[in-house]
Parts: structure tokens; sequence; C-alpha cells
């Protein structure tokens, strides 16, 4: 058995919104000092819509992969929803993760969850 999906190979070889947001709404930075992963998230929200969300991963392939994986969930997805996504639900989209590499679908959903309390702090503080 391979060690990884063909899905997590897809995302990791093709990542989806990868990338910087110059004016974005909401910014999260989140890392793992036990295997360095680095992720920053992105987003442009439009009426508590997320339009728009890119990132930047400096960390193996399933960082990558559940990076691009979580922006594909949310985009498109109302704030309220977005806040809901789990590491689980990044996993199960990407068919699965080695259990050693679970870690990077919890930096997924903190990276997430960061870029939109950053927003909501934003949006308050208007």
């Amino acid at each position: 058995m391979a060690l990884y999906s063909d899905k997590v190979m897809e995302h990791f070889l093709q990542p989806r919104n990868v990338g910087v947001i110059e004016d974005a709404d909401g910014v999260g930075e989140v890392g793992n000092a036990k295997c360095g992963d680095i992720m920053k998230m992105y987003l442009k929200i439009d009426d508590d819509i997320i339009t728009d969300v890119k990132f930047e991963t400096f960390g193996c392939a399933s960082a990558i992969a559940s990076s691009s994986m979580a922006t594909e969930l949310i985009k498109g997805q109302r704030v309220e929803d977005a806040m809901q996504l789990t590491n689980k639900a990044v996993a199960e989209a990407l068919d699965g993760l080695p259990p050693h590499k679970l870690h990077c679908s919890v930096l997924a959903e903190e990276a997430i969850q960061s870029a939109l309390e950053d927003y909501n702090r934003k949006k308050k503080n208007a």
C-alpha cells in the first residue's frame, strides 16, 4: 500500500490556491515546532462569504496537501461554516493521511481558525 493516497499526491504535486492576498481581510499563521511545518492562510471575505483564500506552506507533502485541500473546502463558504472545518474533514477529503502525518491536517484547521479570528478581530475594531 502506498504511503499517500492519490488525492494527497495530487494536492501535493498540483496544490490549489497557493500565494498571497496582499489586502487580505484575515491572515493566520501557525507552525509545529516538532516537525518544522509552517502554514500561512490569507482570506478575502465579502458579506461574510470567503471569496478567495490563498496559502503559503513550508513543510512536507502532507502539510502542502492539507493546506491545499483546506482552501478548497472553505472557498465560497460562509465564515460561520468555515469556522466548523475540522482536521478530520480535511484528512477525509484527502482520502486519509498516515497516522504520523495527521498533525498536518490539524495545522490546516488551526491556520484557518487563526485567519478567521484575525478577520473577526479586524471587523470588530473597524
